[in-house]
């Protein structure tokens, strides 16, 4: 699986103690509709990526007693969408895990409606959707745990 980085212990992604998987390509497509270089993320395009092998990844996460959901974002996750059926298959279905896989992404729910179809397969899938717009008043995700950065932003629990 190719990041650009994880942490183990992460208390801002989302409300539960979570492994944040840093995903390592974007089209920086809100950067385009947007006119200008607005992405938060944007020097993550720079940063050194890893070839971390996805089985020890999930058993990373699986013997850590802290965290209790993975997050995937950083960058754009559906660019690395095998990537992400992967390690979901082996989290669920080779070692049974049940716990809440958070995806971060900046594509609409039409945009996307195939790969939403394949993870839905799979329980305590939750996808924020919408891309970033500036000069929007934040709003707070009660499932999320975070303030969502635009008005445009939503989550849904897809499975």
């Amino acid at each position: 699986m190719i990041v650009k980085g994880v942490t183990d212990e992460d208390f801002l992604q989302y409300q539960k103690p979570s492994m944040f998987i840093i995903c390592p390509w974007c089209t920086f497509k809100c950067d385009k509709e947007n006119g200008t270089q607005i992405c938060q993320n944007r020097s993550l395009a720079h940063a050194k990526e890893l070839d971390i092998d996805t089985e020890l990844l999930v058993k990373r996460y699986l013997n850590n007693n802290i965290s209790k959901a993975i997050v995937f974002g950083g960058l754009e996750p559906m660019e690395s969408f095998d990537d992400i059926m992967l390690f979901l298959y082996i989290l669920r279905d080779k070692y049974q895990c049940k716990d809440d896989v958070v995806i971060y992404t900046g594509f609409r729910n039409d945009e996307i409606e195939e790969k939403i179809s394949l993870l839905s397969q799979y329980k305590n899938i939750i996808i924020k959707f919408g891309r970033f717009i500036p000069n929007q008043k934040p709003h707070f995700d009660p499932v999320l745990g975070v303030d969502l950065a635009s008005n445009n932003q939503y989550r849904v629990r897809i499975s």
